[in-house]
């Protein structure tokens, strides 16, 4: 008993004593993710301006960076659709349906989780490359995706396909199908179930998904460094094109990067914004 009279106070507020270790603690997690997130982010726009705007424009400018931001902006285009689709299709038939292999259907959904990316592409190219499984009957009918934007798409639609997934199962469980079973007694079909009862019901969180998965999309590194080929101005994403940037031209390098930082700042912002205005529906969501 006196060691409850010691955390909380009579009034049922907590003591002083609870109070500074919770501020502490605050301000403990506070300095950490600062050390590690905050501070690596101003460093790297500093490095960028530090030799002027001029510098800057005209890093963003040449023509490799460009075709790596299309490129990378085609990629994502691609797989985030696709991601989505699946995404929404997995998570239907997880949370409404019992079938056989239902568990190694969610294993093989979280599989891009704990296979390494690298070993994503190098997956990719013992199946789709030239000496691989499907690679002679792909170059005989003209068809090349490693070393191109197929395998590109391919290796990203990998190590983002669990994002939208993960997103809508718990969701999707936690609801039930109460409402989609009373909408099919009322006379609706299939697609008018889906589009005005279920879809209404996981979009924040199928926002969320598409938010996540279009980030790590356009910052994947280690499978499409596998099957591009790094051949600049074709097959270089904005990752690689950083990587090889960062052995020639230290400050363009930097540069570069600071766009996939906008990136990464743009979708938090955009999830916040999200959160801010609605806020009460994403809650009442879940």
């Amino acid at each position: 008993m006196a060691a409850i009279a010691a955390v909380v106070s009579i009034g049922g507020r907590p003591a002083w004593t609870t109070r500074i270790a919770r501020a502490a603690l605050v301000l403990a997690a506070v300095a950490v993710l600062a050390w590690l997130l905050v501070l690596p982010l101003l460093a790297i726009f500093a490095e960028t301006l530090r030799q002027g705007v001029a510098f800057y424009v005209a890093a963003i400018r040449q023509p490799d960076t460009l075709a790596a931001v299309r490129l990378t902006l085609t990629v994502a285009a691609i797989a985030v659709p696709l991601n989505l689709v699946f995404g929404l299709a997995a998570a239907w038939c997880m949370t409404h349906f019992q079938f056989r292999g239902k568990a190694l259907l969610g294993a093989l959904i979280d599989l891009p989780f704990s296979v390494s990316p690298v070993v994503a592409g190098m997956m990719l190219i013992l199946v789709y490359g030239k000496y691989g499984w499907l690679g002679a009957w792909l170059e005989a009918h003209g068809w090349q995706v490693i070393f191109a934007l197929p395998g590109l798409v391919l290796a990203t639609v990998f190590v983002t396909l669990p994002f939208v997934a993960r997103e809508l199962i718990p969701l999707m469980q936690a609801q039930g199908s109460e409402q989609e079973e009373a909408a099919l007694t009322l006379g609706a079909h299939g697609w008018q179930i889906f589009f005005r009862v279920t879809l209404p019901r996981v979009r924040w969180a199928l926002l969320y998904g598409v938010l996540l998965c279009n980030a790590r999309a356009m910052g994947e590194f280690g499978a499409v460094y596998v099957v591009s080929g790094h051949l600049r101005g074709i097959t270089n994403t904005l990752p690689l094109q950083v990587d090889q940037l960062y052995e020639e031209n230290f400050s363009a390098a930097f540069a570069v990067a600071s766009l996939l930082a906008l990136l990464t700042v743009v979708t938090l912002g955009i999830k916040r914004l999200l959160e801010w205005r609605h806020g009460g529906d994403m809650r009442a969501g879940y």
